[in-house]
């Protein structure tokens, strides 16, 4: 029997993982930038665990209900924390550590919820707890893998900067003006390839994790 009550619940819940997690993965990339010398998102206010700071009305919301409606892995984003890439130590690749951190903050979250529902057997659980801890870790997979997509104004786009030639810069710093819209497009013109390229990797870090903690 369909439940709408509970599919209601299901994407508050969604909706409220997304947002923690969008906020630590920006607070990540704030507070890299502030070890490596750049104070911009400090001065701004950004270094900041309050989600009105954070909240991107199409990032954090209507992508995430776009995809839940599509059945599809879920991810998102906020609002991009201000750096100013002229105050970091390493320039260029301090940019990139920056990129980096937003990533790996919602890599790390995914393995401690990983960790806990595995070894509180929440997996094992088709209610409630057992939902919100795989959402947890499917989730926040999905926003690092997103993120690292090489498209600005996407993470992977400040590593892919750091590295590329002068001529590839300028064509990236070209993209990024547009680059809400090239996501936007990406995700409704590619996103039966998008979410195969998701839960592939998904499914290889799920058993990276398993393995790590003692799995066959």
């Amino acid at each position: 029997m369909y439940n709408s009550n509970m599919d209601f619940v299901h994407l508050i819940i969604i909706l409220l993982i997304v947002l923690v997690s969008t906020v630590l993965h920006e607070l990540a990339h704030g507070g890299v930038a502030y070890l490596l010398g750049d104070t911009t998102a400090k001065d701004e206010g950004r270094l900041s665990l309050n989600p009105v700071k954070h909240i991107d009305p199409v990032m954090s919301i209507f992508i995430p209900l776009m995809l839940f409606a599509m059945h599809g892995p879920i991810f998102g984003g906020a609002k991009p924390v201000p750096v100013d890439s002229r105050n970091l130590k390493g320039k260029e690749w301090g940019m990139a550590l920056v990129a980096l951190a937003g990533p790996f903050m919602n890599f790390l979250l995914a393995f401690i919820a990983f960790v806990i529902g595995r070894f509180t057997g929440l997996f094992n659980d088709y209610g409630l707890a057992g939902f919100i801890a795989s959402e947890c870790v499917l989730i926040n997979l999905g926003l690092m893998l997103f993120n690292l997509l090489p498209i600005p104004p996407l993470d992977g786009s400040r590593v892919l900067y750091a590295i590329a030639p002068d001529g590839a810069r300028n064509v990236m710093r070209s993209l990024e003006t547009y680059g809400l819209f090239i996501v936007l497009i990406l995700v409704w013109v590619c996103g039966d390839l998008l979410s195969r390229y998701l839960v592939f990797a998904m499914d290889g870090i799920i058993n990276f994790f398993t393995i790590l903690t003692g799995g066959a």
